[in-house]
């Protein structure tokens, strides 16, 4: 087994050299990584349905696929993340728990209290400390999970708040769940690059065919050129979302607009819109304006002028409608 610790925090570059060891390597392969803060959706949700849109805009939190399914989790520098990445014959490919045990036994060996819970999490005291999830290709499993050490419990909370009912759509949707930071049950404190060290060493010291292996030029170049043509577009963040429709209201003092839109591959494909008071030509217009754009804030900003137009109201004013599309 070829055992990795990446130093790069960019979760776009990670997740990408996930896929790239799961396809271009024929080797049983541990790694541990870790992110800046961001934000991890699972391949088949609607990623704007999952996150606190504003809040991670404002907080500049990154935004990224993966290619496991699953539910949404938040990453920062507290929390450590594990992928293996194993060659198994059929009928043994998806087994969550015999991949989650080895880490299981090193939390325990911390004298930590940690146990199981349903198919892919573990939790201490009831409360949450790490999702799991997996993807697999061919003969091999990628099974990849977090493990919340010290992360920011606020933020997470925050980014990962979205308002019911707003979205509609067959996308997979999270299960939200009380959350904990392993470091609130250690006998003896350490960091985590100290816990990095010790669960590496354990999986390390327990397969006997283990070798500490280092990304290479190569492996760096090849895993950024998937980064810079999968990882880090908005195609593949937002555009590759099932289809879904969103709901909103715009209100000012002047004007309320009630919109639903109609969302397929990222574009907006429809759009229904009423507003009292408002000419019903400049209504159509206004979705003649939309139809066909991609569902991305920036392209839709420059339409303010337009919009101003078409609605009666200030560009300021056009500039926040266009933001509760979102």
């Amino acid at each position: 087994m070829l055992c990795i610790t990446s130093n790069n925090v960019n979760p776009w570059f990670n997740l990408a050299a996930e896929e790239y060891l799961l396809k271009e390597s024929a080797e049983d392969i541990f790694m541990l990584w870790q992110s800046e803060p961001s934000v991890i959706v699972g391949k088949h949700q609607n990623t704007l349905a999952e996150i606190n849109y504003n809040y991670i805009k404002k907080n500049k939190i990154k935004v990224a696929r993966r290619l496991s399914g699953g539910g949404t989790v938040y990453h920062d520098r507290g929390n450590l993340n594990f992928t293996f990445i194993l060659n198994e014959m059929e009928g043994r490919l998806i087994n969550f728990h015999r991949y989650m045990e080895p880490v299981l036994k090193a939390l325990q060996g911390l004298s930590i209290d940690a146990c199981f819970e349903g198919r892919n999490n573990m939790v201490i005291n009831n409360m949450k400390i790490s999702g799991n999830a997996e993807h697999i290709y061919k003969k091999r499993v990628l099974h990849h999970g977090t493990l919340l050490f010290n992360t920011d419990i606020d933020k997470l909370t925050e980014s990962l708040k979205v308002a019911p009912c707003r979205y509609t759509g067959k996308a997979v949707q999270s299960t939200r769940s009380v959350v904990t930071n392993i470091r609130n049950y250690l006998q003896q404190d350490i960091d985590i690059l100290e816990f990095r060290d010790i669960l590496f060493n354990h999986i390390f010291e327990n397969n006997h065919d283990s070798t500490i292996y280092e990304l290479g030029r190569k492996d760096v170049d090849r895993i950024n050129a998937l980064v810079g043509s999968k990882y880090s577009t908005w195609e593949w963040i937002y555009g590759y979302s099932p289809k879904y429709s969103l709901n909103g209201i715009y209100r000012t003092g002047r004007r309320e607009v009630q919109f639903t839109i109609f969302v397929e591959t990222g574009i907006i494909r429809e759009m229904e819109i009423k507003g009292a008071g408002i000419n019903g030509r400049r209504l159509s217009d206004l979705l003649n304006l939309f139809r066909g754009m991609a569902h991305r804030e920036s392209d839709l900003m420059k339409k303010t002028g337009m919009v101003s137009e078409l609605l009666l109201i200030s560009e300021a004013e056009a500039c926040e409608f266009i933001s509760s599309m979102f």
